[in-house]
């Protein structure tokens, strides 16, 4: 292989270290599942792959296209879900957008890969002020409830509660199943009095369940 192209790959696994080495420092400092040393690998292994899908013999594009395929496997293992909310997908993109970084820089655009990574770390630094934004808007939510007992005088009663603790409830649904009362509201109203609702639920007795 050419001197001058070694020296141009060598260059482009730098800037390639350096990109994925800063969004890392953010995602470690933040104490996510994808860190430091991970971001690192994902941007210097998609680097990698792409100067193959170059140079190497017998190779072609279908190497870095395949890299795409490969980063969603490991974007989809930091994903994790529960019964309240779904976590990691931040985390599974930033993975995405290294790696793309890492492609940026493999095919010889470092400056390109440089921006891209100062931007993507603006991104990060910002979410936190524009989610506390977004919580002072008003937002809607779906409230599945099952009563203990089939008494339909609990459901006023119920929505009388919420209603004082700054949230509109609208009635959806009602369904009577195995001697237990279920109904479905779509409640609207600050993040932070949606919070406040699960805990007031957990503590109704009359409350069999709630998600």
């Amino acid at each position: 292989m050419d001197f001058t192209v070694e020296i141009k790959d060598m260059v482009a696994m730098v800037i390639s270290i350096i990109c994925g080495g800063v969004i890392g420092f953010e995602r470690e400092y933040k104490n996510k599942s994808a860190g430091f040393r991970t971001i690192i690998l994902i941007s210097l292994g998609s680097t990698i792959f792409t100067i193959v899908s170059q140079h190497g013999a017998g190779t072609d594009d279908r190497i870095s296209a395949n890299i795409i395929t490969g980063i969603g496997f490991i974007g989809a293992g930091v994903i994790f879900k529960d019964k309240i909310s779904i976590r990691g997908l931040t985390t599974a993109a930033v993975i995405w957008t290294s790696a793309a970084i890492g492609m940026t820089a493999g095919i010889g655009y470092h400056a390109l890969a440089l921006c891209l990574t100062l931007i993507t770390l603006g991104v990060l630094l910002m979410v936190t002020r524009v989610e506390r934004m977004i919580a002072q808007l008003q937002k809607e939510q779906l409230l599945s409830v099952t009563f203990r007992d089939p008494d339909f005088n609990q459901i006023p009663q119920l929505e009388k509660i919420l209603n004082t603790k700054g949230l509109t409830l609208e009635r959806m649904e009602i369904v009577k199943e195995n001697d237990h009362l279920i109904v479905n509201f779509k409640v609207s109203g600050k993040k932070r009095y949606l919070l406040e609702m699960s805990e007031t639920l957990a503590t109704r007795s009359e409350i069999l369940s709630f998600s």
